[in-house]
């Protein structure tokens, strides 16, 4: 019994040198407490528990959250599925371009819930898009990219990226009509890049035209990348945990009563907004699931006929209106490399946002000015993805160029510039004074 004791005592004593270590490295007073011995030897040697209570239950959130602000939880749990169901489709997919058509319409037809795994994976694709378009844009309203959440905003943006890398990849593996002419028209574009253009279109192709090698590379690529993709939504946690979630007031905590712990109050907030989000994707799936793909795609690549009208997925739409506005040469810079300059400028200058926008002011709640303006940006977007489903003939091609315009405007002109002129309304002193005076209104 002595002996036994003393083990018990000299556990807790190594458990409470675990977390004077853990403390250090967070930088903060913990205040998880293990219950058990199995609790505590398990603390002093792989602290996970304490950082899922730290980090996931007691973290100190902002009271003023809304919805707009489920859409992170609901980002990671889209991620999660879409790499689920992608490995499991993996294993019946066949990266052959005279297999590859046959193979989808095998996993829909013949593979044990085959079809139910198909459309998770196709729908849950526009929806992680929609998901992240919304997060983004509550992120510009809000000014969730200023001070100090600079590099949050540049890890998110990377986030971005990669999801268009991936889904890009993800829409030619069906190897239908609009699969195989889109990477055709996609990666052609790369040869007008100067210099090493030639050299990374057939890096990617794996020859000259779109074939076989092409296929296993997109494949091969659309697998790796949501894994490195998870790794950089590890760091935005990680980046978000660090400087602390922003609000919708924009105005930095000031006191304990500012503050709610992140469980239960942003957990069941979260909860009830990826219900209402996946009960929206659950009608897709089951009543409508082949509603935002194109009916081109079901039909089998042919590299001898051509499709009337060619068009990526919706969600590429905006940037594709934005990549055909440009029809006119500027100086040495012909109209095509000058289309695909401004199409992935339009991805770059999300990067630099936090040093573009001059305001002091974080949320556009009390900047009047810049509301109009973002109002009008998102209808700008809106319109720019319709554009991309047109033809680039007649009146579209001039409104292309006046949207494409305004998009570049809204970053360049008018965030710098509103932050010298605008004359933003008063800020309330805390969160809390915040939230008494929306409750007034």
């Amino acid at each position: 019994m002595v002996k036994a004791a003393v083990q018990g005592a000299q556990a807790d004593v190594d458990a409470d040198n675990s977390r004077t270590r853990s403390n250090a490295m967070s930088g903060g007073h913990s205040t998880y407490v293990p219950r058990t011995r199995i609790g505590r030897w398990f603390d002093a040697r792989l602290p996970v528990p304490r950082l899922v209570h730290d980090q996931f239950i007691v973290y100190p959130v902002p009271r003023n959250l809304n919805y707009a602000y489920s859409f992170g939880g609901i980002l990671s749990m889209m991620l999660a599925a879409q790499i689920v169901t992608g490995v499991v489709l993996a294993m019946h997919y066949a990266a052959d371009t005279t297999l590859a058509f046959d193979s989808v319409d095998k996993i829909t037809r013949d593979v044990n819930s085959g079809w139910l795994l198909r459309y998770l994976h196709s729908n849950g694709a526009s929806f992680f898009f929609i998901a992240v378009y919304v997060h983004v844009s509550r992120g510009l309203y809000y000014g969730s990219y200023k001070a100090p959440r600079e590099l949050l905003w540049v890890l998110g943006c990377t986030n971005l990226l990669l999801m268009m890398a991936t889904a890009f990849m993800g829409y030619v593996l069906p190897w239908g009509q609009m699969s195989f002419w889109g990477a055709t028209v996609i990666t052609g574009f790369f040869s007008a890049i100067p210099l090493v253009g030639d050299w990374v279109q057939q890096l990617l192709l794996g020859g000259f035209a779109v074939d076989n090698p092409t296929l296993n590379r997109f494949f091969a690529l659309h697998y790796l990348l949501p894994f490195m993709l998870a790794g950089v939504v590890i760091l935005h946690i990680w980046a978000l945990h660090i400087v602390g979630q922003n609000n919708p007031a924009g105005i930095d905590v000031k006191s304990e009563t500012d503050v709610v712990d992140f469980t239960p109050h942003a957990t069941m907030k979260d909860g009830l907004g990826a219900v209402v989000f996946l009960l929206a994707f659950a009608y897709f799936v089951f009543y409508m699931p082949n509603y935002l793909g194109h009916p081109d795609n079901y039909t089998a690549a042919d590299p001898l006929k051509t499709p009337a009208h060619i068009v990526p997925e919706w969600y590429f739409l905006p940037f594709y209106a934005i990549l055909r506005a440009v029809t006119f040469n500027i100086g040495p810079i012909d109209s095509k490399l000058g289309g695909v300059l401004a199409m992935f400028g339009a991805i770059a200058v999300l990067f630099f946002v936090p040093w573009l926008d001059t305001s002091k002011v974080r949320s556009a709640v009390y900047r009047p000015w810049y509301r109009r303006f973002f109002w009008l940006f998102v209808a700008n977007a809106l319109f720019l993805g319709w554009l991309g489903s047109k033809p680039a003939e007649g009146w579209y091609i001039p409104a292309m160029q006046v949207s494409t315009l305004y998009y570049f405007a809204f970053f360049l002109v008018v965030m710098p510039l509103l932050g010298v002129i605008e004359t933003p309304r008063r800020l309330p002193n805390s969160i809390s004074e915040a939230i008494l005076e929306k409750g007034k209104e």
